[in-house]
């Protein structure tokens, strides 16, 4: 139970870490919370919460990851390479694509609370 709880202080840090150094992730973390927010509002179904938290999830994990490799790439401290854009920039796109997934998600779900005839009305 020890080693979990250190494994879990490690994961905080690393959440704190990336709060505190990514504009990015508090920009995802702004447009999550008003989200959830609005979802609460429209009072959406358990089921349609479950599908935005988990996508907000995996951008901010995605978030993460990215802030790890690029960390892992400049801490190796070798001069610039291709190999290492490419790493980055992969990383960047996996953002890229979760991000745009959570837009088209959110539109589908909250959308759909907002037209006319719709869950809402």
């Amino acid at each position: 139970m020890q080693r979990f709880a250190r494994s879990l202080g490690y994961a905080w840090a690393g959440v704190v870490h990336v709060a505190r150094t990514q504009p990015n992730w508090r920009i995802h973390i702004a447009i999550a919370l008003v989200v959830i927010l609005a979802a609460l509002w429209l009072r959406v179904s358990l089921a349609e919460l479950a599908v935005l938290t988990l996508t907000i999830g995996v951008v901010l994990a995605l978030e993460a990851m990215n802030t790890a490799v690029e960390s892992a790439v400049d801490a190796i401290g070798a001069p610039p390479s291709t190999p290492a854009k490419h790493a980055k920039d992969a990383a960047a796109a996996a953002v890229l694509f979760a991000a745009i997934t959570a837009i088209v998600v959110g539109v589908i779900v909250l959308g759909q609370h907002l037209l006319p005839g719709g869950p809402r009305s």
